[in-house]
């Protein structure tokens, strides 16, 4: 299951609902929730199965929550089958900006210099997930100094 990092709204988010083949419809059946942030995170109604995320979920913070769900018997809270382990992964948006870990660069070059010499090379980090997205894709670019100086947007030579 998948939530969106940072979604806040006036009602509690849907993450997911849960079924088990043994639920005809009767309510006779309840879901309960157990694991990471299960009744301060993610609430599950038991009767629906249905799972909110109730809190602001920040990815760089937590990325993933291992939780277990289970069905049993509305009255003597027997389980009606083996537990469930599921993860629900938080889905990064573009909340992070680019940092220069290692600036301010200094460098000097040599007078009459050929051109192309390689003057520095700088390196940034973006802390969103590379994996979804383009919320982490680095390009660099000079805002000041052409035509003089140019950078090589993918490797910021």
């Amino acid at each position: 299951m998948f939530v969106l990092e940072e979604f806040s709204g006036p009602e509690p988010i849907l993450v997911g609902r849960l079924h088990t083949d043994l639920d005809p419809g009767s309510k006779k059946i309840k879901y309960i929730l157990s694991g990471d942030g299960a009744g301060t995170i993610f609430q599950i109604n038991d009767i629906t199965g249905d799972i909110h995320a109730i809190k602001r979920l920040d990815r760089e913070e937590k990325a993933e929550y291992t939780l277990t769900a289970q069905a049993v018997d509305w009255e003597t809270n027997k389980p009606l089958e083996p537990p469930s382990e599921f993860i629900i992964k938080v889905q990064d948006i573009n909340d992070n900006a680019p940092e220069f870990l290692n600036g301010p660069y200094h460098a000097t070059v040599p007078e009459m210099s050929i051109l192309g010499t390689s003057v520095t090379n700088v390196t940034a980090t973006d802390a969103d997930d590379p994996v979804y997205g383009n919320s982490a894709k680095l390009v660099y670019s000079i805002l000041e100094g052409q035509p003089y100086f140019s950078i090589e947007p993918e490797t910021g030579l």
